[in-house]
């Protein structure tokens, strides 16, 4: 590693001789490849940008000129190279390096990034900004070729292409195919001799000089010739200057390109080609399964997990197929998220049925209203965070006219690793101010396979929030049964204090009942709430306390205090929830314990607010 050690910053990089930065890449490779085994986090991605992070840092004076990252998911030689080389032990972990770019870390995390599609928009805005400040500066967006299929990244295009005078580069960084034998030498050539001041000095004296017959004959031929030498691309319909492609890993190739294209004006276009996982052959062969990784040995590569508790995305995945068999009508959605989302099986059993629409979240949700009309059933499997994105579509697409749309929403509340960026806390407060939805959260595995069916039969709109990872252990039960909308369940009969829990915090909210001999009610459904349930317990106990892994502000707590103001009930509620403020990345549990969402943390929480007496509260975490 001993190029690697002498780069604290990309001025250190831009001071070493081109010829040693085919070694620096080898060092930094091997350098990711141990640290993510070490740490978990994203490998193949990160693999895959090496060469390309260099030459950016190399050829443009970061961070005066700025970089975005789409997604940001491949950056962590950005963050090597950028003087974050001895935090990376610490990587995704509480305190220490996020997994993606984040504005308060560095200087050169020019924007914060994690959703997708966002980077041309962004580096759009900074362009502008130099132009009207005067300032002679670069902005770069960095986006994948998955990114290019939401509709945002288009929108940017769109704009960005009539700004003849805005400095701004679109790096497309291509690496869903193979390189094909003419991106080699030859190709390579071209792609410098098109990114030259020749060509476009060449380009803008015929516009000057030539009569309009000449001129348009010139430019006829200018398009076939191009057309020859690089793929027919809508890029310079929307008024970019595309160059490309060129192999993404050949710095001899990637390094004079992007000097030449630095001296043009106007938006420009490079298109590279790289593979993901490259230099370890294990992550090449299988780019998806070393895409998000756990810690692993690189010298065996990452082994099956031992069989243990399922994940509610398993439950998700399997209720799938088995509800796609006894209804036809059934059919699944995903914005990008086949694994993510537990839909492998579903794609290879029912792939007439199975539809992945790329990363168009606000498509997906009106691709299923419009399948709703048709007299199909639509079960959209999707993120949370990312149904942020498609909130209008939901509203007035789906809500409004009422359509029999199931929406599963994968890794609800704290998701730990990745941060508040893929957080799903706020989907109890953004759903159940909608009219028509119903929202179900369930507080185990079983139960999640039942609200998905009841979600499923219900003829309306309809949610089922379940948290990231195993649930308690749950048996369960392989039929497909309902349970009535609307109604929960008193899962412990207490004195003095009445705990209403939502979904997972049904599990420590027990566990801290034990102690203070509180009742516990499973509320199972957050809209239709279960208000004959809430006066009951209002009427037989001294204190409410509601407890969500999600917003407090307009979350479930909010309903039940809005349901007892309207039955002009007056009774001291606590409602604990995640607190007004963004919760970094960490150890799940860890999150939770730190904002009171643990059983120390509720029964704490309780007896300070009523002055409850009582032992320390011991939870048996076997």
């Amino acid at each position: 590693m001993n190029l690697l050690e002498t780069i604290n910053d990309p001025a250190d990089l831009r001071k070493l001789p081109r010829t040693q930065l085919t070694p620096l890449a080898h060092e930094l490779r091997s350098y990711l490849l141990d640290s993510v085994s070490k740490t978990g986090g994203h490998l193949s991605s990160n693999l895959g940008t090496v060469e390309l992070t260099i030459a950016l840092h190399y050829v443009f004076d970061t961070p005066y000129d700025r970089i975005v990252w789409d997604v940001g998911h491949q950056t962590y030689s950005h963050k090597i190279l950028t003087g974050r080389r001895e935090r990376m032990p610490t990587l995704r972990q509480h305190s220490g390096l996020s997994g993606f770019p984040k504005r308060d870390e560095s200087e050169y995390d020019t924007f914060g990034t994690a959703h997708s599609s966002t980077s041309i928009s962004a580096a759009l805005g900074m362009a502008q900004a130099a132009r009207i400040k005067g300032e002679k500066r670069k902005a770069i967006a960095v986006i994948g070729d998955g990114s290019m299929t939401a509709g945002m990244a288009f929108e940017a295009l769109n704009n960005a292409g009539v700004e003849d005078d805005c400095d701004l580069l679109v790096v497309l960084n291509d690496n869903d195919m193979s390189i094909s034998p003419p991106v080699g030498a030859l190709n390579r050539y071209l792609a410098r001799l098109m990114s030259g001041q020749f060509y476009a000095a060449a380009k803008n004296v015929g516009k000057s000089v030539l009569p309009a017959p000449m001129l348009e004959l010139a430019k006829k031929l200018e398009e076939h010739a191009k057309g020859m030498v690089v793929p027919a691309t809508m890029f310079e319909e929307f008024g970019f200057n595309y160059i490309g492609p060129i192999d993404g890993h050949d710095l001899d190739s990637l390094i004079p390109t992007l000097e030449n294209i630095k001296k043009l004006k106007g938006p420009q276009f490079l298109h590279v080609v790289t593979k993901k996982g490259q230099g370890y052959k294990l992550a090449e062969a299988e780019p998806i399964l070393y895409h998000g990784t756990g810690k692993f040995n690189p010298s065996e590569g990452i082994k099956p997990a031992k069989a243990s508790k399922i994940t509610y995305t398993e439950v998700f995945g399997n209720w799938l197929c088995d509800m796609a068999a006894a209804d036809k009508r059934l059919v699944g959605i995903t914005p990008a998220m086949r694994e993510g989302s537990g839909m492998v099986r579903f794609h290879q059993e029912y792939p007439e049925r199975y539809f992945d629409v790329g990363i168009a979240e606000q498509h997906s949700v009106t691709f299923g209203a419009g399948l709703a009309t048709e007299g199909m059933k639509p079960v959209v499997a999707i993120y949370s965070t990312f149904l942020q994105r498609g909130y209008d579509q939901l509203i007035h697409d789906v809500a409004l006219q009422n359509l029999d749309v199931t929406f599963a929403l994968d890794r609800a509340g704290i998701v730990g690793a990745d941060g508040a960026t893929h957080a799903g806390n706020y989907d109890l407060a953004y759903l159940r101010c909608i009219p028509n939805m119903v929202v179900m959260a369930p507080s185990d595995e079983n139960e999640c396979r039942t609200m998905l069916t009841t979600a499923y039969h219900y003829p309306g709109p309809a949610a089922v929030r379940y948290p990231r990872g195993a649930g308690v252990g749950a048996a369960m039960e392989t039929a497909l049964n309902t349970v009535e909308i609307g109604k929960g369940v008193v899962k412990r009969e207490g004195k003095g204090v009445a705990i209403l829990a939502f979904g997972s915090m049904v599990a420590p909210s027990l566990a801290a009942a034990g102690e203070l001999d509180a009742s516990v009610a499973d509320m199972r459904f957050v809209k239709p709430l279960d208000v004959e349930l809430v006066k009951r317990l209002a009427q037989e106990h001294d204190y409410l306390v509601t407890v969500e892994e999600g917003c407090t502000m307009g979350g479930a707590g909010s309903a039940v205090a809005e349901a007892l103001a309207a039955e002009g009930i007056v009774k001291p509620l606590l409602i604990l929830g995640l607190p007004d403020r963004f919760i970094d990345h960490g150890d799940p549990a860890l999150l939770l314990a730190s904002v009171g969402l643990d059983a120390p943390g509720i029964a704490k929480s309780i007896r300070e607010r009523f002055g409850i007496k009582g032992a320390r509260l011991v939870v048996n975490n076997t």
